[in-house]
């Protein structure tokens, strides 16, 4: 889907859930800079929102901005470490049977919802039986608890999840836990619930933050001081959303933000060596892509939406795959700041990415593609289009891209007469995320931009392929992203869940990787790196130490949110603009765009992370 969160993407990522992503460790910039003690009395962190937000309700997000702030919200089981490993959350330690199918989580003793209620194993096993019975309930979640046959509750302290098979990445798929007391009277109208607090009705919660506003652009969080992580460093925490990557980037200059993780290659490469400012690469954790509408259908098999049947001939789909000069994108749009597309998994996770042979490459090739078109009879008119013998309508099709992201009109420039070169006419529908998204769902698309980034553990990502995802016929409980759906791809995403030999699992995810490449549903571009800018002289925030190339590893939200902290005038004035910094923030605003994954959820990414 087109996630920008697009639903992936984008980071249509992707996300559903939320098993928090935690990265860091303490780095400093130079010699060695360290954050006085003498911290403000009350302080503000400021972070910029991925992707528009307009509703908090974790059984429904998708976009990042709304994931994010549902990450300090919502308790998991596990939380991935700084490692990107499970590690306890809600459960301090679990252990599985002989057999592998039971497993059995220690709950912790004594934590409370926001409202004082206690939270307990029952609130746990609620919210998972929810999610595998209610419809609606599972639109985000749902796959994470396919493989699940049951879970209980025998007491306050044990949660027991029993699994149909064995389940390799049970504990990377912990989903967000809500109070029972709360939601248990949402539930006949559940979608209705935007989550969004207000003076009669507060939002309870359990997280490093509880939830105090919501304004249009940006959501206002309050620290709670009581989290059994560890308090939150600053006393606020403001997730706002900026409509172009311009303007986070000026506040970034001016001090506003610290931290950008969302610049184009321009912006960025325009940053370097600015005084007080560190930019840094990261590995990719995403791609983006242009989906292909092949035809949008029910999970009964029941046709929807407006999109152009043509598209359903697998010929017509590699033709315009032939038609795309990736490398071209990655040099003209990344500024070689990535590399080109071609697998389902980022090649930031290099064990379970794939790559094409040689032979198998679909590479830029217009050529071919003309032949392949002539070859099915789709002839060329007078004015250079084709048309279909059949019918003889023009291959003519609706190529929606986000009015918010500069990255798509750039791409639609190249685009556009690439496909004009194979006879095919593009009509290029610049719209918001929102209305891109909405048009995803019904199947009213031929072509979109999409984008998409995962955690370590990637079936999210595959799920989202699946026949599963695909909506009812009353349009709910679907989570698709380009309305794919191919039983033996199926089968090996339900084969991989349950090898705990991970080299047979990368094996398998590499030959759904390889479908999915000859599908030619999504059309993966480029795999960019992770372009981010720090105020260094405000701040430390980024962990571990560049390769070779200059590239750090993968960062993560939910730490840096929860462990950054103010820098005193002293600390900042030994900082410098190079070195590994982790994330202190100063000031009274500081605003963090944030690469990564929180709690190892799916995300679409929309502007500025692009679908």
């Amino acid at each position: 889907m087109i996630v920008k969160a697009s639903r992936p993407a984008h980071l249509r990522a992707g996300l559903a859930l939320l098993a928090a992503l935690v990265c860091c460790a303490l780095a400093m910039v130079g010699a060695g800079t360290k954050a006085a003690a003498d911290t403000p009395k009350s302080s503000t962190l400021t972070v910029v929102a991925a992707t528009q937000m307009s509703a908090f309700n974790p059984f429904f997000s998708y976009a990042d901005g709304e994931l994010y702030v549902e990450s300090m919200l919502y308790p998991a089981l596990t939380y991935n470490d700084k490692n990107n490993e499970p590690a306890p959350y809600l459960a301090t330690k679990w252990t599985t049977s002989p057999d592998g199918l039971t497993w059995t989580f220690d709950i912790r003793k004594g934590l409370k919802w926001s409202d004082g209620q206690p939270l307990t194993a029952k609130d746990i096993a609620w919210t998972y039986n929810l999610v595998m019975t209610n419809t609606q309930a599972a639109t985000a979640n749902g796959t994470y608890v396919e493989n699940i046959a049951s879970v209980s509750a025998p007491n306050d302290t044990t949660f027991i999840v029993k699994t149909k098979t064995k389940q390799a990445n049970l504990l990377y798929e912990s989903i967000p836990v809500v109070p029972e007391h709360v939601w248990k009277s949402k539930v006949s109208n559940l979608k209705a619930y935007n989550a969004i607090p207000t003076a009669s009705e507060p939002v309870v919660s359990y997280g490093p933050y509880t939830f105090e506003s919501f304004k249009t652009t940006y959501a206002t969080l309050k620290a709670n001081k009581n989290f059994v992580l560890g308090a939150p460093k600053y006393d606020t925490l403001i997730s706002q959303y900026f409509s172009s990557t311009d303007a986070a980037v000026n506040a970034l200059k001016t001090g506003q933000i610290q931290e950008d993780g969302l610049l184009t290659a321009t912006q960025y490469k325009a940053l370097a060596n600015t005084p007080g400012i560190t930019t840094y690469r990261e590995e990719p954790s995403g791609w983006e892509a242009i989906e292909v509408n092949s035809g949008a259908k029910t999970k009964s098999g029941k046709s929807i939406g407006t999109g152009n049947p043509l598209l359903a001939d697998p010929t017509i789909r590699k033709a315009i795959a032939l038609g795309i000069d990736r490398q071209t994108l990655v040099t003209k749009i990344l500024d070689g700041l990535g590399a080109p597309g071609a697998g389902y998994v980022p090649s930031g996770y290099p064990q379970w990415a794939w790559q094409p042979t040689a032979s198998e490459k679909i590479g830029f090739d217009p050529a071919k593609a003309n032949q392949l078109l002539d070859q099915a009879g789709y002839k060329k008119g007078s004015d250079g289009y084709r048309t279909d013998p059949k019918t003889g309508k023009p291959l003519s099709f609706r190529f929606g891209i986000h009015s918010d992201e500069s990255d798509d009109a750039s791409i639609a420039q190249y685009f556009v007469p690439w496909m004009k070169a194979i006879g095919i006419k593009m009509t290029v529908q610049p719209m918001s995320f929102a209305q891109l998204n909405a048009n995803l769902a019904k199947g009213d698309w031929d072509l979109l931009m999409d984008g998409w980034s995962t955690g370590p553990d990637p079936t999210y990502l595959f799920s989202i392929q699946t026949c599963g995802v695909l909506p009812d016929d009353k349009g709910q409980g679907g989570n698709t992203d380009a309305f794919y759906c191919n039983p033996a791809y199926d089968k090996l995403y339900a084969q991989q869940q349950t090898q705990i030999d991970q080299n047979a699992r990368a094996a398998t995810m590499r030959k759904m990787q390889d479908i999915l490449y000859n599908a030619n549903a999504d059309i993966i571009l480029y795999y960019g790196d992770g372009l981010v800018a720090v105020r260094t002289d405000k701040t430390n925030y980024i962990t571990g130490k560049a390769d070779a190339q200059g590239v750090y590893p993968l960062q993560s939200a939910f730490y840096n949110w929860t462990h950054a902290s103010p820098v005193t005038a002293k600390a900042a004035s030994s900082s410098s603009n190079k070195g590994t910094v982790i994330g202190i923030v100063v000031g009274v605003v500081v605003i963090l765009i944030v690469l990564g994954v929180i709690f190892g959820l799916r995300r679409r990414r929309t502007a500025g992370d692009r679908e």
